[in-house]
């Protein structure tokens, strides 16, 4: 699987740009601030219908425009085939030029694996997060999971209102009945997938992290949930009841779900050194590199966000070696120097701050030759 050509209308800082990707490995480097970021951005928006730096669509169109537009073509070993995502008051995604109906039928047309800079404090952080990028592998592979995901969300936000109306407006309490059924329903299907993926991810994450730091460490991953079945759920639920209503939201539930890490016995999140924790979440994105390879047998495209920077010239060339079937798509500050003869190198710049600069020059060396002139 790769992407073979994408164009850009009016996103973040581009107006209108094409560019066609290698099968192999794409650099994309240049200064802070040129638009490198936003063209892995638009090829995650492509892929999973959303972006992962806002939750806002409107931030991705040109700040000069009305609309924007991404599009995508990609080869897969049996098909090739074109998305394209339009922003404007709504979100439209198509596919093939056919309008989908619901944003998650895009999802497993472009299997992608992002590593970004700010992942790699995950576990220092909130539970969110780390709940956030399991659902990302999840929905890439299991469209359903997306479907009840968002029912859960819907039905919980229409509980938390109903919570606080019982505790500002006495409405009945028994009417909550109607949403822990749905809860419990939603829950136990997103609990089933969680668990199968988390088991994928234990038996691949052990050997790559050996690998990774070269026998040194011993790591261990475990999914914390106080789910344990859809009767259970409902009791606890009930019992809460009474805090719920006094706080205004739900205290219990897959909402709530953790992920945790343990480098050597010892918890990541607080004990764990900012090595251990590049290392960790490189372990992990790797094993989400085979568990999709082995689902949908072809190679998923690695986005890799000003990540290489972090390695030794020896450990990248290793990292390399180890994802060279795979498309992959690098930014970085300074071209890399790369035995891969496959590679394809892009320069990336923001050509409209750079004819604003050139624009000032050329004003200014006009205006002193001017007073040079009126001078003399």
């Amino acid at each position: 699987m790769y992407i073979k050509k994408m164009e850009l209308t009016n996103f973040r800082n581009y107006v209108k740009q094409e560019i066609e990707l290698g099968s192999n490995i794409n650099i994309l480097y240049g200064n802070n601030a040129q638009g490198k970021t936003n063209i892995l951005e638009a090829i995650y928006l492509s892929a999973i219908g959303k972006s992962y730096r806002t939750v806002k669509d409107k931030e991705l169109i040109n700040k000069d425009k009305e609309f924007s537009k991404v599009e995508v073509e990609f080869a897969k070993k049996d098909r090739e085939g074109k998305i394209a995502v339009n922003l404007s008051d709504k979100k439209i995604i198509s596919v093939n030029d056919i309008k989908l109906k619901r944003m998650s039928e895009a999802l497993g047309n472009i299997n992608i694996v992002l590593f970004s800079p700010e992942e790699i404090t995950i576990f220092k952080e909130g539970p969110d997060k780390r709940r956030r990028m399991l659902d990302i592998i999840i929905s890439q592979l299991r469209p359903a999971y997306v479907f009840n995901l968002n029912n859960y969300m819907e039905v919980l936000k229409q509980r938390n209102n109903y919570l606080k109306q019982i505790k500002f407006e006495n409405k009945p309490k028994d009417m909550l009945d109607v949403w822990d059924m749905k809860l419990a329903e939603y829950a136990e299907a997103i609990n089933l997938y969680r668990q199968e993926f988390m088991k994928k991810i234990e038996k691949k994450i052990a050997p790559i992290h050996n690998t990774v730091t070269q026998n040194k460490e011993h790591i261990e991953i475990k999914y914390i949930s106080n789910f344990e079945s859809k009767e259970k759920f409902l009791k606890k639920t009930a019992e809460s009841r009474e805090l719920d209503i006094i706080k205004g939201f739900t205290v219990h539930g897959i909402h709530r779900d953790d992920i945790k890490l343990y480098i050597n016995g010892d918890e990541l999140g607080i004990y764990g050194s900012q090595g251990q924790h590049r290392s960790a979440i490189l372990s992990i994105k790797l094993s989400e590199l085979e568990i999709i390879k082995e689902e949908i047998e072809e190679n998923p495209i690695l986005l890799l966000d000003d990540f290489m920077s972090e390695l030794d010239k020896e450990r990248r060339e290793k990292f390399l070696e180890d994802i060279q079937d795979n498309q992959v798509i690098i930014t970085c500050t300074d071209k890399l120097e790369l035995k891969n003869e496959k590679k394809k190198i892009f320069y990336v710049e923001n050509r409209k701050s750079k004819y604003k600069k050139q624009l000032v020059r050329f004003i200014r060396k006009k205006v002193l030759d001017f007073f040079r002139k009126v001078i003399i």
